[in-house]
């Protein structure tokens, strides 16, 4: 797959600049609010897919 799609390559460098990046602009406090932020919006979307599937299935 990386060999299709060079461009998505991540390497242990472009990690380590990213996480530099992420400290800098948002701190240490304000990082897990962000993920917990981020996985209950993920909770969220998998509980209404979750219930889509089940309306779909009553449908048929």
């Amino acid at each position: 797959m990386i060999l299709l799609v060079p461009f998505l390559a991540i390497g242990p460098w472009q990690i380590a600049v990213v996480v530099v990046l992420v400290l800098l602009l948002f701190g240490g406090k304000k990082i897990p609010e962000l993920m917990r932020g981020l996985g209950s919006g993920i909770k969220e979307f998998k509980d209404a897919s979750k219930e889509d599937d089940k309306l779909e299935e009553k449908k048929e």
